[in-house]
């Protein structure tokens, strides 16, 4: 990848098992992928691929069985000295998928939003608690008011704005974004998105954008990585997945992407998926491949060839 972005999530060789007594269930394997710093990546795959629990192992709540994940060049996975681990809960946060249910129902929003703060004691005084608390609910188009009440108060839409709010006071390196709009009506969701992006403008910050819907995908994010069944099959621009599309299973995505024309809707064709279609051997394995720069596709010798032709066709027509 490229030697100008600085990286700052590292996994190497990941893999993720869940065990049920003597069954072990694996989620992610070989898992290799950089975050750059300042970047909006775009996480996709199908429910069960492993997105989440990539997101959920970076900051520490997924445990992995194998390879390591670094964040500014040290190493997070594993047995870590406890001021590190500390350190970290300050530069990652996370915005969940549910609204609902990330948010305490007993307690009010000035606590909820402040929660971070009084755990890091990230403030001199009161008053200054209260500054940051108001002037982060102001930023994501709340009133100072709503401190006060409490979450069953409030639309879906406010509720993640609230979660959001509880994010950002933080002041974070990097967020992981787990599904931020998928429990949000259509005419919201819109609203969330521009506020992600326009904090990730403002502080620079890095974005993992966890979601199923490329087209969301696509709006949001630089880079797109497209995860099948635990393992990363393609990674590009994300104006370049769209224009040459290599995987099949990117494809199978993309096909399912509504066309705001309804005629042409009516005319698509859907793609399906089959794993099998591969045929992958032992003699030549699937391997992650860069078939241009800063686009890997997951395949083998012979696909290779076969993807490599499909990037040089679409250079051809005026892409990159």
């Amino acid at each position: 990848m490229s030697n100008e972005k600085q990286v700052l999530v590292k996994l190497e060789d990941v893999r993720i098992s869940f065990k049920r007594g003597t069954v072990e269930r694996v989620v992610i394997e070989h898992l290799n992928l950089n975050i750059y710093r300042g970047e909006i990546l775009g996480l996709v795959g199908e429910s069960g691929s492993g997105k989440t629990t990539i997101g959920r192992s970076i900051i520490r709540v997924v445990p992995i069985s194998g390879g390591k994940i670094f964040y500014n060049g040290e190493v997070i996975s594993g047995k870590i000295p406890k001021e590190r681990a500390r350190n970290l809960k300050t530069k990652v946060q996370m915005i969940f998928q549910d609204p609902s249910a990330s948010l305490n129902e007993r307690a009010n929003v000035d606590y909820i939003v402040s929660e971070g703060l009084r755990a890091f004691h990230l403030y001199k005084d009161e008053a200054e608690r209260l500054a940051k608390v108001t002037d982060i609910m102001r930023k994501v188009g709340l009133s100072p008011e709503y401190l006060k009440r409490y979450p069953h108060e409030f639309s879906g839409g406010q509720r993640q704005r609230i979660g959001i709010a509880r994010s950002m006071v933080m002041e974070p390196e990097m967020i992981i974004a787990d599904e931020p709009i998928s429990a949000l009506d259509v005419s919201i969701r819109a609203q969330v998105l521009n506020l992600v992006k326009k904090f990730q403008l403002e502080r620079n910050m890095t974005v993992l954008f966890i979601a199923h819907d490329l087209s969301v995908v696509k709006y949001i994010s630089d880079r797109i990585a497209v995860i099948y069944n635990g393992q990363l099959v393609e990674l590009a621009d994300a104006e370049r997945l769209f224009e040459a599309p290599c995987h099949p299973y990117t494809k199978s995505l993309l096909s399912a992407v509504p066309i705001p024309d309804p005629l042409m809707e009516k005319k698509k064709k859907i793609i399906t998926y089959n794993i099998a279609e591969h045929g992958y051997t032992p003699a030549d394995p699937a391997v992650l491949y860069e078939v241009e720069p800063e686009h890997f596709v997951r395949a083998d010798q012979r696909e290779l060839v076969a993807y490599r032709a499909v990037c040089e066709k679409a250079a051809h027509k005026g892409g990159k």
